[in-house]
């Protein structure tokens, strides 16, 4: 079951800076949408302030990260750091494109 025609392309953000998995997506496209979204509501309210003890001095480091995965495992190909939002503001790390 290893061939590629049963693989999937799957998009995961994932806040780098608590190892934390922030959502799956079928396309990059709605991946970043979702950052987007993210990225509209403040530092320090739910789903972006952090999970961490100091999170009034930490933020979040959104990474989207790409997968080709069959139903016996997922390989990493592709990480890309996109967005990262903290008390001092948002900041985009990744040109914002939509294929």
């Amino acid at each position: 079951m290893d061939s590629s025609s049963d693989r999937v392309i799957i998009f995961v953000i994932e806040d780098d800076a608590h190892a934390e998995l922030c959502g799956e997506f079928a396309t990059m496209e709605t991946a970043v949408a979702e950052l987007e979204r993210r990225a509209a509501i403040p530092w320090n309210e739910a789903p972006n302030v952090a999970p961490c003890m100091s999170w009034r001095t930490c933020g979040r480091r959104y990474e989207i990260v790409e997968y080709a995965a069959t139903e016996a495992s997922w390989k990493e190909r592709v990480r890309t750091p996109f967005l990262n939002i903290s008390a001092t503001g948002v900041h985009w790390l990744t040109r914002r494109t939509r294929q």
